[in-house]
This record gives structure tokens, C-alpha cells and sequence, in this order.
């Protein structure tokens, strides 16, 4: 039986242009490519921030100045943001497999995460979407739409909206059955679209971005995976970042990790949410590992030669 690797990428595998994005997921598709060589059975959760709050932009633009469009709910600018990104990445993906002769079927699942309406991050928005603006742009945007803008790590202002975590993924059933017959799977996109349960089948959109590394964390905890390989920009977790006593650290126990959070050694906006998921898979999954590192490094993380392990110690 093949192993079973869920990766959540991050915005480096992705473009903040559709053009920029197509380029940039050959890359992509050539890593996920690799690892599918290697033996595994790969599903595929990624971000949409700047994505989301591009389309968002874009609708209610358009809507308030004489563009003649509906102003789009978040939710649905979170399905489309899901599709186009699927879009692109199934194609690079098919695209890589023809060319290696490899017969693997890939499908991207337009994917609903249910959230609890209680979450407290409704009262605390956090997670960052859309682009980057100077404190005055963000300040008039602000004093015509209501939006919530945060200075973000000292590279511009950027929107705010809730990040509530992941209670279940609703077409997981789906899911488990494509992973079943070997196909690719790109699936809780943006996180997932956020949704609040009404009624069992009765779904509905709320405008919150579900943090993409939760989200691939409770999708491989619900799939049984044997591992969660968290892509991002930087080759290995580091304590002291950016600072003359950084340590790059090849592993981590869970209470290694808990004691690094306590020290605050993990940006909230950043490395944090990713060692959170990680403790999260770790710790309720028999035998299972976490890898964080880079999607240049991936495959030789994966055979160990790089990237950072957490382990249950």
C-alpha cells in the first residue's frame, strides 16, 4: 500500500497573478511529480490569500464604481479562488505526469470546511488577505468599507478577516475515495470554504479564510496519512530567526515544540500556525510524522537529508 502524503503549499508555489501563477506551478506540479515517483499517494491543500482578496477587490471595485457587477459574498469569492487555483495546478500536474509516462488521474474537489459560528475568531480578525498598501490607502479603504487593516511584518497594511479553525471537512468522503483509486487530489483550497452547519445537509458561506496548514492538518488526520509535509519558503525551522544565534533545527519533539512556542520563537502570522498544525497531526495520528521545509527541498526532505521532523519524542 502507498504511503499517504498530504502537503499544504505555500504562497511561494503560487503566483499573485493568474500569469504569474501558471509559470509559477510548473515548478509545483514538478515537485508533486517527483514525490508521486518516489511511491506516495499525494493530496494537495494550498493558501489563497492574496488570491481571495484580489477577487474580492475586484467584484466590489467594479460594483461601486460604475462597473455594472454584483458585489460578491467572500464565500463565494473563496469558491472561485479554490477553482482557478485548482485549476492550474491539475493541469501543471497532468501536464508533468504525460510527460514522465506516468498514468495517474488528478482532480481538483471544490472543498466546504465546517466551522463553528462560535469561534472566537469572529471577534479577532487576523489572518491576512489581498495586497499590500501604504497606512494611508488602508486608512480611506477602511473609512469606506469597514474593513479591518493590520501593519503586516513591516512590508505595507494589509486586510484582516477571521480565521476560525477547521471542524470538519464535508466532501471528505469524496476525497478518501479518488485517494483510494491513486488519483491526485488538490482539495481544502484557501482552506477549505469556510461554512457553518445549519441543518444536516444545509450548508452556509461565512467570510473568514480558514488557515490552509490547519486545514491540511485536519485533512490528513481525518485521511489517516502517514505523513503532513508542510511547503513553504524556507528550508528548516529555526529558533532565534533572523537574529546572530539562529538555529536551523533538523527535528522536533512535540514538547521541543511546545517549549519553542512558549519562548516565542514562531511569528502568529507566519511559522506558527504551521508548528501548531503539525503538534495538532502529530499528536492525534499512531506513528506519524510532520515535515516542514521547502518546496525546492521537498524531496530531499523527504528522504531525510533536509527539512525539519516533528515527532511525538
Amino acid at each position: 500500500m502507498n504511503k499517504r502524503l498530504v502537503i499544504a503549499l505555500g504562497g511561494n508555489a503560487l503566483g499573485n497573478t493568474p500569469q504569474e501563477q501558471l509559470s509559477l506551478v510548473k515548478h509545483t506540479a514538478s515537485t508533486i511529480v517527483d514525490l508521486v515517483e518516489e511511491g506516495y499517494d499525494v493530496v494537495i491543500g494550498h493558501g489563497n490569500g492574496p488570491q481571495v482578496g484580489m477577487v474580492n477587490l475586484a467584484f466590489e471595485y467594479s460594483a461601486n464604481n460604475g462597473g455594472g457587477t454584483p458585489a460578491m459574498p467572500f464565500p463565494e469569492c473563496g469558491a472561485m479562488t479554490q477553482g482557478y487555483i485548482g485549476y492550474h495546478l491539475q493541469q501543471a500536474v497532468q501536464r508533468e505526469l504525460a510527460q514522465r509516462g506516468i498514468n495517474r488521474p488528478c482532480a481538483a474537489v471544490v472543498t466546504q470546511v465546517v466551522v463553528d459560528s462560535n469561534d472566537a475568531a469572529f471577534q479577532n480578525p487576523t489572518k491576512p488577505i489581498g495586497s499590500f498598501y501604504s497606512k494611508e490607502d488602508a486608512e480611506r479603504i477602511m473609512a469606506e468599507t469597514g474593513y479591518t487593516f493590520v501593519e503586516d511584518a513591516g512590508r505595507g497594511w494589509r486586510r484582516v478577516v477571521p480565521s476560525p479553525m477547521p471542524a470538519q471537512i464535508v466532501e471528505l468522503p469524496i476525497v478518501e475515495q479518488l485517494v483510494g483509486m491513486h488519483s491526485i487530489v488538490i482539495t481544502v483550497g484557501g482552506g477549505g470554504i469556510p461554512v457553518v452547519k445549519k441543518a444536516e445537509g444545509d450548508y452556509e458561506g461565512v467570510a473568514a479564510v480558514i488557515d490552509k496548514d490547519r486545514a491540511s492538518a485536519k485533512l490528513a488526520l481525518d485521511l489517516k496519512a502517514d505523513m503532513l509535509v508542510i511547503l513553504t519558503a524556507v528550508e528548516r525551522v529555526s529558533i532565534n530567526f533572523n537574529k546572530p544565534d539562529q538555529k536551523d533545527l533538523d527535528s522536533m519533539t512535540l514538547a521541543e515544540a511546545q517549549q519553542y512556542i512558549a519562548e516565542g520563537h514562531f511569528a502568529p502570522g507566519s511559522m506558527l500556525p504551521k508548528v501548531e498544525s503539525c503538534i495538532s497531526f502529530v499528536n492525534q495520528t499512531e506513528g506519524a510524522t510532520a515535515l516542514i521545509t521547502s518546496l525546492e527541498k521537498a524531496r530531499e526532505a523527504l528522504a531525510g537529508k533536509t527539512g525539519t521532523r516533528i515527532v511525538k519524542g
